[in-house]
């Protein structure tokens, strides 16, 4: 049976609300790892969200690319829900917004890629707290991933560890040979409040075989709303003239 690790949460970080304190990322890595971090992504990684609260990032697609091998994968992962982008377009907007997941007690993940031609591709995912590693990404279907993670003085890296499927409640370790490889995903600080989100998945025969790469920033919650114009003030009703 694998070993479960398990977070220990303060208190008062569990209780905070909308923004505040969150320590369940810095956590995993420990104090002096996650000191290496620029703030921007300390600050990041380190909001816990009212059940009625949201974080969005939006930002461009600037370098995407697939191999032949890539494309097959991402295609058969339909049957999962897509989790791997299906086009190699550039310059195209994206969006990922950040919610609590109340169940688990995890975040959900949802990432919405425009396409040159056609719908935008919409990617769920619940990051959960759990497992071997004290991490866990969910993707649908009882399919999921194991993943590790690591700082340097740039970016959070996101190391998958191994893939999984839960089958009737019992989780069923994937072998190495079944699983699509070595998946890394990165938040790299760019500066003046964006960062880089990177995909790479290098599989154990055909090396590198997907790569995207994202430039977000956050979005304050009420920018870019049209704000209704105030009503006109009614004038003053006439006095009467006195009798």
């Amino acid at each position: 049976m694998a070993r479960v690790r398990t977070i220990i949460i303060p208190e008062e970080a569990a209780e905070e609300g909308a923004g505040l304190h969150d320590v369940r990322f810095s956590a995993l890595v420990g104090a002096a790892a996650w000191s290496r971090l620029p703030a921007a992504v300390r600050a990041r990684f380190s909001k816990r969200l009212a059940p009625d609260a949201a974080v969005t990032y939006v930002g461009t697609i600037v370098g995407s690319r697939r191999t032949l091998p890539g494309q097959w994968l991402a295609e058969l992962c339909r049957l999962i829900g897509a989790p791997l982008p299906l086009d190699a377009d550039v310059g195209v907007p994206a969006v990922v917004t950040v919610t609590e997941d109340g169940a688990s007690g995890g975040q959900f993940w949802t990432r919405m890629y425009g396409r040159l031609h056609g719908f935008p591709q919409v990617i769920h995912s619940s990051k959960r707290f759990a497992g071997p590693t004290g991490l866990e990404e969910y993707l649908g279907c009882g399919f999921g991933i194991a993943l590790t993670v690591s700082t340097d003085e740039q970016a959070l890296h996101f190391h998958s560890d191994h893939y999984f499927l839960i089958v009737g409640g019992v989780r069923l370790r994937l072998p190495r040979w079944l699983g699509p490889g070595a998946l890394t995903i990165s938040h790299v600080d760019q500066g003046d409040e964006r960062f880089a989100f990177v995909l790479s998945l290098v599989h154990p025969l055909f090396g590198e075989i997907i790569r995207q790469t994202g430039i977000f920033r956050e979005r304050p919650a009420d920018a870019g709303c049209i704000r209704p114009a105030a009503p006109p003030s009614p004038a003053p009703a006439a006095s009467s003239p006195a009798g």
